[in-house]
Order: C-alpha cells, then structure tokens, then sequence
C-alpha cells in the first residue's frame, strides 16, 4: 500500500499505538491524513460489531436546563464516572426533543439511561427495542430502577423543622402543577395526580404538617415551574414578604432554599433567629452557605453510578431504593 506498512499496522497505529514505535506512528498518522484518512470509520465499526459502546442519558428536560442544574450535574458525573471505567462514551439525548430529528441518535446507544419521567414516547420506543434501560426518579415496573423515597425524606426534615413549633410555615415547591407562571396553590390542586416527584415531596410536608397538628392552607404552599435561581427569588421574594413572616420554609430543592437565604439577607431576615429553612438535594453550596443549609442528601452522584452501574449488571428487573439522610446545618437546627 501507498504508505509501505501492512494494513494490520495501520490499524494498529489508530486502535493499538502500543504495539508500534511512536515514531512509526507518527509517520502514519502523518501520511494518513496527507491522503485524506483520518481513522477507522465509527459507523462501519458498530455495524460490523454489533454495538457501538456508546450508552444514552435521556434527560426529562432539555439538555442545556439539565447541565445548569446542580443534581442533575452531580448525577451526570456519577455516570460518567462508571462509563470511562467501562471504556464506553456517553451521550445526552433529551425526551423533549422533536422525535424525527433526534431518532438517528436513538438508534446508537446500546443502553439507555432514563433521567426523570420522560415526556412523549422515547420510553416505549426504547423499550421496543429491546436495548437495555434503567429508569432513574420515576416509577415503572417493566424495567430496572433507581429511585429514593421522596416522600419520607420530605417527611424527616420537615418534622426537624417542626419541632420549634412554628406559628406559620410557607412550601415553595417545584412542578406542583401544569403552568409556567410562579403561583400559589388552591384547594383544587393539592391532590392532583402527578409523576413528578415533588408531589411525593409534597405529600411528606403535608403528612409531617398533620402529624404535628399544624393548621395551613394551600395558598402557603407556591409552585415553582424550573429550579432555576431567578424563579426561586421571585417566589422567595413573596413569601418572606407576607404579613406575618412565616417562621419556617420548607423547600423543594436546596436552588430554592438558597434564594431563600439570599432574599432573607436582602430584608435583614436573621436566619435562624427570625426564619428558618429546609432544603432538599444536599448540593455542595449547601455546605458553603452562610449559614449552612439543613437539607435531604439525597445521594445524586451515587445515584447516578448506580444507575449506570445497572446496564452491566444484567438484571433488567432490579429496583434499587437508595436511602436520603437529613443533614442538619445552622438554617435550621
């Protein structure tokens, strides 16, 4: 051939550099590319093998929201973690996607990894095609998952935030209902049914509320659309500027207890002398907080090894439940 070396040799130079001298390979890599070739073919390969070692993380929500949100990073590196450890490459696809434009990239991935309840029919698509998945933060009994128990973290740290006896408590929660707009709830939409998880979230507040015989009504209780900074300020802003100031917030993600503390400094709200708050996540800025965010940890990093974990398990049943753990900071001790 042009480049005087077996065609083993040239393979070699791309997929095996340690069977050759670096200066031999560096010569046909040199020359390679002077007549145009650049590598063996990725698409070629997979078809000739039958896989393509590249595994799929199917986010409930687009991709540039999921890489700006703090769990669903701590997540992600969690599987990204597992996956270079088993010499596979990850790829993001979102369920929000538009169907046609993204179903080349579906028909890639030999395992799936579904973050969050999808939206439309990339699970049932997925599923008919026999590729493995796990399904993370959401429920299915047709396939392997890893859940936590959302509604008994929720429970734990709003029992801890209780037991000061609060005269007023507010809940700014996250994707309680169907809109856009930041509002309060109304009677109608405490019970709706949902697969997001901050309805479990909601139903523990509520169970701890009862249990500790603590009158409140569904206009103390605000839907957040995103767990976004910007979003949580606005609701944070209208809650610590009630009359009476509530005693005790209990939030749904630890993004939105930390606009809470910045709102509350903003007012020269003392935290926790005349407020205290809750979070849920235990994201690293929890720590950092002055002060120092009570929160859930609810384990996003090794959820996410977890999951990924499972599509080299080769059990498509299993249904992991990992444990949360309230961890107590100055925000509310």
């Amino acid at each position: 051939m042009q480049l005087g070396v077996s065609t083993a040799t040239v393979s070699n130079a791309f997929n095996r550099p340690d069977q050759l001298s670096a200066k031999l390979r560096e010569r046909i890599l040199r020359e390679s590319a002077e007549l145009g070739y650049h590598g063996p073919n990725f698409a070629a390969r997979s078809l000739r093998k039958g896989e393509s070692g590249v595994i799929a993380v199917v986010l409930a929500d687009s991709i540039s929201y999921s890489l700006s949100d703090p769990v669903a990073s701590q997540f992600l590196q969690g599987v990204a973690e597992v996956l270079v450890n088993e010499n596979k490459q990850l790829l993001l696809l979102s369920s929000e996607s538009n169907q046609q434009a993204q179903s080349s990239s579906e028909s890639l991935p030999d395992g799936f990894v579904f973050y969050g309840a999808p939206t439309g029919d990339i699970f049932e698509r997925v599923q008919r095609s026999g590729k493995p998945l796990i399904a993370v933060d959401f429920e299915t009994h047709d396939s392997a998952s890893v859940n936590i128990n959302n509604e008994d973290g929720a429970y734990t740290v709003a029992n801890h935030g209780l037991v000061s006896k609060p005269d007023s408590v507010a809940i700014l929660g996250l994707r309680l209902v169907d809109s856009n707009r930041i509002c309060r709830l109304t009677a109608a939409d405490i019970d709706l049914e949902s697969k997001e998880i901050s309805r479990s979230r909601l139903k523990g507040y509520v169970r701890a509320l009862t249990d500790n015989q603590v009158v409140f009504s569904p206009s103390q209780i605000w839907h957040i659309p995103l767990n976004t900074p910007d979003m949580a300020e606005i609701a944070a802003r209208e809650a610590l500027t009630l009359s009476p100031l509530p005693k005790l917030v209990l939030c749904m993600s630890d993004v939105i207890a930390l606009a809470v503390i910045r709102v509350a400094g903003e007012l020269n709200i003392d935290i926790p002398k005349d407020l205290q708050v809750t979070g849920f996540d235990d994201i690293p800025e929890a720590q950092r907080s002055v002060p120092g965010l009570t929160t859930v940890c609810q384990q996003s990093l090794e959820k996410g090894r977890v999951a990924a974990g499972l599509l080299f398990s080769h059990d498509a049943k299993q249904e992991v439940l990992l444990d949360t753990r309230l961890v107590v900071r100055q925000s509310c001790a």
